[in-house]
């Protein structure tokens, strides 16, 4: 693929940088990562990454849309993870979700690829985090 420029595409690369606040920023594009499976810190298998929900407003990832049964992505229930509990393992290539075993998971509000959630809405937002026990994103203080 040729970009403007003459520049030429092979793939997207990963670049380390140290950002205004100083601290060390990993950049990498979206597509590198859909498809990682995320597993447990009990090591099961929960599923596989199948997209980024973002909050465009605050620059932000502010889920990872989980894939989780079903058979070759049909039937396959959707589970939004707050960004905060997950861990990227780049040796492994896969996320780890911190503090859900299986049961956990599958008793988690979840939703199909017809009926999705309603992300800004800060009550469902609020009680997704806390099902996790994981921070809302909207309330740290992270530089943007």
């Amino acid at each position: 693929m040729t970009l403007p420029g003459n520049q030429s595409y092979t793939s997207t690369p990963r670049t380390t940088t140290t950002n205004a606040a100083g601290i060390n920023a990993q950049v990498i594009a979206s597509h590198e990562v859909e498809g990682y499976k995320v597993v447990n810190e009990q090591g099961e298998h929960l599923g596989k990454i199948d997209q980024f929900v973002l909050d465009v407003t605050n620059g932000r990832v502010a889920y990872a849309v989980l894939s989780f049964g079903g058979f070759l992505g049909m039937g396959d229930k959707l589970f939004a993870i707050p960004w905060s509990a997950l861990r990227l393992d780049e040796v492994n290539k896969e996320f780890m979700l911190i503090g859900v075993d299986k049961d956990t998971l599958k008793n988690a509000p979840g939703f199909d690829k017809d009926h999705w959630p309603t992300f800004a809405d800060e009550q469902w937002a609020s009680n997704l985090h806390s099902y996790y026990r994981a921070d809302p994103y909207w309330k740290d203080n992270l530089p943007h």
